[in-house]
């Protein structure tokens, strides 16, 4: 053991004992882990969302215009009437 006395036992090291430490425990009974989650999460989603629905409502707004657009100019393009106004067939 290479001439290495006996310390003592872990947090027993043989030092100057120390002071001034204080330390609080809170009884398990006393603890309420999970009190207000389910309310908190249900504010705090519904928060989220309004606060994003300007942002999220535009996006939607314009990919909703640039889809039904394409679509109509499709549906003209392939109709008879587009086909004669591009001068394909």
């Amino acid at each position: 053991m290479g001439g290495h006395g006996y310390m003592g036992w872990w947090g027993n090291m043989g030092g100057p004992t120390q002071r001034g430490v204080v330390t609080y425990i809170l009884s398990p009974f006393e603890q309420r882990a999970f009190a207000g989650v389910v309310h908190n999460a249900i504010f705090n989603t519904s928060r989220r969302i309004m606060s994003n629905v300007p942002y999220m409502g535009t996006a939607f707004a314009l990919g909703y215009f640039i889809y039904t657009s394409a679509n109509k100019k499709h549906a003209y393009l392939t109709s008879k009437a587009g086909h004669a106004a591009e001068g394909d067939h």
